[in-house]
């Protein structure tokens, strides 16, 4: 089973999570792409519970913030996944956007606050195994400073864009590649 985990304000039917879905079905793999609350602790728990019902069986793909997640859930569960521009220290970027956050789901708006952003540093994951990660960045990356996460996942397989944005602009291009590696991996938690 594959999970994508959206980012910051995102949903299960953003544009990447539907087109990760189309594929993923077309070549017959399992994949869900939950619409997760906007509070951190929530969010945790609903895809610990998802990974934990599906017997760790599991490989992650984590956009932006849900790349953060990715990081803490691949680490504590020994899964695989893919990065998308993920965020490493959403504790500080997040900051900005204290008070109303947007939905990028249907426009609304919910209250980000400092309880939040302190949910955030539990997940904090240090000196994280390379061998668990595919690290995918665009050096357009417009919110987000690619060598961050470069410097943070050091030893990490690393693909590199010039240009691009936070978005990940053309990730279509990469479906077949993430497909071969996650079938190369072994999906298999032994924690």
């Amino acid at each position: 089973m594959i999970i994508y985990i959206h980012g910051f304000g995102g949903s299960g039917e953003g544009s990447k999570a539907r087109a990760f879905r189309e594929y993923f079905r077309s070549i017959g793999i399992p994949f869900i792409a939950p619409s997760l609350s906007y509070v951190p602790d929530l969010a945790i728990a609903t895809l610990e519970e998802l990974i934990r019902s599906y017997d760790h069986n599991v490989m992650l793909i984590g956009s932006s913030l849900g790349g953060y997640y990715s990081i803490y859930l691949a680490h504590k569960y020994d899964v695989r996944s893919v990065l998308l521009n993920p965020s490493i220290y959403p504790f500080d970027t997040l900051r900005r956007s204290l008070g109303d956050a947007p939905n990028f789901y249907d426009n609304s708006s919910f209250e980000w606050n400092d309880a939040h952003i302190e949910m955030l540093t539990k997940y904090r994951i240090e000196n994280p195994s390379p061998k668990n990660f595919l690290l995918l960045l665009q050096k357009g990356d417009e919110l987000l400073d690619y060598r961050e996460a470069l410097a943070y996942l050091e030893g990490a397989e690393t693909v590199m864009d010039e240009g691009g944005n936070h978005s990940f602009e053309g990730i279509e291009r990469y479906f077949v590649y993430i497909s071969k590696k996650f079938a190369a991996g072994d999906q298999r938690s032994e924690r």
